[in-house]
């Protein structure tokens, strides 16, 4: 059964990959516009982009609630994120290419700590960040757990 969930998720994770309206390589080279403020660390540790402070890390952000990572976001960002809005590949593409517009469009003043607008690439940028979201716990956990069709065996 491991080996059929193995199946799936590696079959979704191609399909992502082929719908996503962005550019994974291309995603990579325009993320050095943005590795001025945000690096990508792995939770244990493994720097990924080196990169500056100033902006959260943005490992594993597509899919975690707006403003939910350990960082001091903007009033107006925090806001959006206690909406319960989940970034997707969509959101943050519309974030990155205009922050403050993107703010406002979702009820706010449109306060925002990130001063850069990447009017081309954030499809792409969006991407790239997916290609590197684990995954998720859940998905692990149904992988690792004996099926009905396959009981856990027995000890002898």
């Amino acid at each position: 059964m491991k080996l059929v969930y193995s199946a799936a998720l590696a079959l979704f994770a191609l399909s992502t990959a082929a719908f996503a309206e962005g550019d994974v390589e291309k995603g990579q080279k325009t993320f050095g516009k943005c590795k001025a403020c945000h690096s990508i660390v792995t939770p244990e540790g493994e720097v990924l982009f080196k990169g500056g402070r100033t902006g959260p890390n943005l490992y594993g952000v597509i899919g975690r609630q707006v403003a939910s990572a350990d960082f001091r976001y903007s009033k107006d960002l925090v806001t959006v994120g206690e909406s319960g809005l989940i970034w997707t590949e969509e959101e943050l593409a519309a974030f990155i290419a205009d922050p403050r517009g993107y703010l406002k469009a979702k009820g706010t003043k449109g306060k925002s700590k990130m001063t850069l607008k990447l009017k081309k690439g954030g499809p792409d940028v969006a991407a790239f960040l997916a290609s590197l979201v684990p995954a998720t716990e859940e998905m692990t956990e149904e992988m690792d757990a004996p099926s009905e069709e396959e009981p856990a065996a027995a000890s002898e």
